[in-house]
């Protein structure tokens, strides 16, 4: 997805958030100029990992352990996306997620441990996040990619697939990607929040996740190789 296919939507996010593009902008500048110490890993080899591949992306949902178990065989072998939180439930069943998509409000530390084990952290920046941003991006070690959501073209080191939060975000790159078939276990749309989620705010997290299943819909439209396991 282009950035100008994603502006209509990401408008629409900002006014209803009422997110100041500022903010945005003061986040993207933040995470461009830390990764510029990074040993950043490319979207060619990204891409490369994603093409083609059967992709298993899990979300903090409630079914989360539950999916973990029932479908521990299903993805054993399969390029693993864990979306933010949902990394310390992956960790916790002895699964490595392959990749982890996060803007940094999950259990951090693991996903620090992920990644120093040699797993792709995409990292997330936008307005609410900036100390988030500058307290642990430089803890992770390398093989990052930096992802905002407004318009990447003036930035070197930061993109934009598409998405808003964590879960659709993965689903977007590996749309991206050019992924071979989409797999969600964890997404959960029943107005109750996983403990995975680390959400200290129930209304907030309940709004975003009328967005990211919103999105997701939007994308099936687009790529009918996206399918639920709950």
């Amino acid at each position: 997805m282009f950035y100008k296919d994603w502006e209509p939507i990401y408008r629409k996010i900002t006014k209803d958030f009422n997110f100041p593009e500022r903010n945005e902008k003061k986040a993207a500048n933040v995470l461009e100029k830390l990764l510029q110490h990074k040993n950043l890993f490319p979207l060619k080899n990204l891409e490369n990992l994603i093409a083609d591949r059967e992709v298993f992306i899990f979300g903090a949902g409630p079914s989360l352990e539950t999916a973990l178990i029932k479908h521990k065989k299903d993805f054993s072998n399969k390029l693993k996306i864990a979306a933010d939180g949902a990394t310390t439930a992956l960790l916790k069943y002895n699964v490595q997620p392959d990749i982890i998509v996060t803007d940094l409000d999950g259990k951090v530390i693991d996903q620090i441990k992920a990644n120093s084990q040699g797993r792709i952290a995409i990292i997330h920046a936008h307005g609410d996040n900036i100390p988030r941003i500058k307290k642990y991006v430089p803890e992770f070690k390398d093989r990052i990619v930096g992802t905002i959501q407004i318009d990447p073209k003036p930035y070197k080191n930061v993109y934009n697939f598409g998405g808003f939060t964590d879960g659709d975000r993965a689903v977007f790159l590996a749309h991206h990607f050019h992924a071979k078939k989409i797999s969600l276990l964890g997404f959960d749309f029943n107005d109750k929040i996983g403990k995975y989620s680390f959400s200290k705010d129930k209304n907030l997290k309940l709004k975003k996740l009328k967005w990211c299943k919103y999105l997701i819909e939007q994308l099936t439209k687009l790529n009918q190789n996206v399918f639920y396991l709950l």
